[in-house]
């Protein structure tokens, strides 16, 4: 079976279930609930969720290492069950965990990694790689005198020697400093600039939200979201009217429905919905409440916030 050569979808999986069974008193679980999720061609893609929301199962099942229980999922135009191998050759999978073996040198181990997915050596691209990613002074140096951030950028590009045109990258920047952290996001970027398709699971949601042009989240085995990601920042109905008092006060005074918090700074901080309300309103309760206004400033909702409001506080 062939597809055609640039799918407009890069991933889709439909009706994604994956049951974990039990063991002894431990009852089966399931880790994803009829997931439903596409992926466009060339886009930067954040897949985010609480640990044990079901990210990692869900990559698991891409990459060929986890059995899914039902459902139909299509990588680059191959279908999983039907065509195992091409699925997995238009991947390249970046890890969470760090996981190589510490008695090769990078290029050895970039060189290993092409002759596993059949790359003649006329067409690897090891030095090229490990020179974009700032690793050619340690080409050859065992990976075991690496720093942890080299160990992940060296994952990075094992990922790549097979040139796939899908990188799935699982908490990439956990534990690498700023300057390293650039130093990665700046070859990804130009991967993507070249039409490489970029997945991104990660902890740092303003660097999701900066990267990434969709995003779902997921929760409990469930998509609870997926949208382009200034309009999913735009479904939370929530600003912050922060309000410097003319004079400086003891405590945060009643504005009826509007809440008020009296900052270490001195300023009120008065939460609202925009649907609902007004600033001119909050501004009105103020003045009869005798609070004289000095400045203000309006705080939008970001990523966090609607990170939390689809998670933590409906869990709760």
């Amino acid at each position: 079976m062939m597809t055609d050569a640039n799918p407009e979808i890069a991933i889709s999986a439909k009706g994604l279930r994956k049951i974990y069974r039990g063991s002894g008193k431990a009852p089966a679980k399931e880790a994803l609930k009829g997931v439903d999720l596409s992926i466009r061609t060339g886009s930067i893609f954040g897949l985010l969720g609480p640990n044990g929301a079901g990210k990692s199962t869900f990559i698991n099942i891409l990459a060929g290492l986890v059995m899914k229980t039902e459902g139909e999922v299509l990588v680059w135009g191959f279908n999983i069950d039907r065509n195992a191998r091409q699925a997995r050759a238009s991947l390249g999978v970046v890890p969470q965990e760090i996981n190589m073996d510490v008695f090769f040198t990078p290029k050895e181990a970039l060189e290993i990694q092409a002759g596993l997915y059949g790359v003649p050596k006329s067409r690897r691209r090891t030095m090229e790689i490990l020179t974009a990613l700032g690793l050619d002074d340690k080409a050859s140096a065992y990976v075991r005198q690496l720093s942890g951030g080299m160990k992940r950028r060296l994952l990075v590009a094992k990922a790549m020697v097979h040139s796939p045109p899908i990188l799935i990258l699982d908490e990439p920047t956990a534990g690498v400093d700023i300057e390293l952290r650039k130093q990665l996001w700046d070859y990804v970027l130009e991967l993507h600039e070249q039409g490489v398709t970029i997945v991104l699971t990660t902890h740092y949601l303003e660097e999701a939200q900066e990267l990434c042009e969709e995003i779902a989240i997921i929760h409990e085995g469930d998509v609870v979201a997926c949208e382009p990601t200034e309009k999913l920042i735009a479904s939370l109905d929530s600003k912050t009217l922060m309000v410097t008092p003319l004079e400086a006060l003891a405590a945060a005074p009643a504005l009826g429905d509007f809440g008020a918090e009296l900052k270490p700074d001195g300023r009120l901080a008065i939460p609202y919905q925009p649907s609902k309300a007004q600033v001119a309103e909050i501004l009105e309760r103020l003045s009869a409440a005798g609070v004289g206004v000095k400045d203000l400033s309006t705080v939008e909702s970001d990523l966090e916030d609607v990170f939390l409001e689809l998670t933590y506080r409906r869990a709760g």
